[in-house]
């Protein structure tokens, strides 16, 4: 059985919660994603944020997202898994929440970031191919 922390990116970045959302915009496109984890001074995770977000929530509301913080957006409980969980784990909590990125944490602190990326890269095809429909099927309904 794999562990999550031999799939996942450790070099994973996180937007701090009082960062614009214009610096958030701008680590997305450096990094070609459209979601980044929200952490707090202390390091650990507050949310999640994705350029959806930014658009819906800051943009389309007539907001400025060069005055309106990143803590602002980090709203609910963010979804996350354990560095030492098993890759399986990863991939059910990917399907039920339907994400494709999920923080990972040891010791109550962001360690890295697994996607659906990394999964495919070092999974089995056919696992990999019920995750990919899984997520797919429901963001098109």
């Amino acid at each position: 059985m794999s562990a999550v922390r031999e799939f996942m990116t450790t070099d994973a970045r996180c937007v701090t919660e009082n960062q614009s959302l214009v610096d958030a915009a701008k680590m997305m496109m450096d990094l070609d994603c459209g979601s980044l984890p929200i952490c707090g001074d202390d390091g650990k995770l507050k949310g999640m944020i994705t350029d959806r977000d930014i658009v819906l929530k800051c943009v389309a509301a007539g907001r400025d997202p060069g005055q309106m913080m990143a803590r602002e957006l980090a709203t609910g409980r963010p979804h996350w898994i354990e560095a030492d969980a098993n890759v399986d784990a990863a991939i059910e909590m990917m399907e039920k929440y339907q994400v494709r990125r999920l923080p990972v944490i040891a010791d109550h602190q962001m360690v890295g970031i697994i996607s659906q990326g990394d999964i495919a890269r070092n999974y089995s095809e056919q696992r990999v191919g019920e995750l990919v429909e899984h997520i797919s099927e429901r963001h098109h309904v």
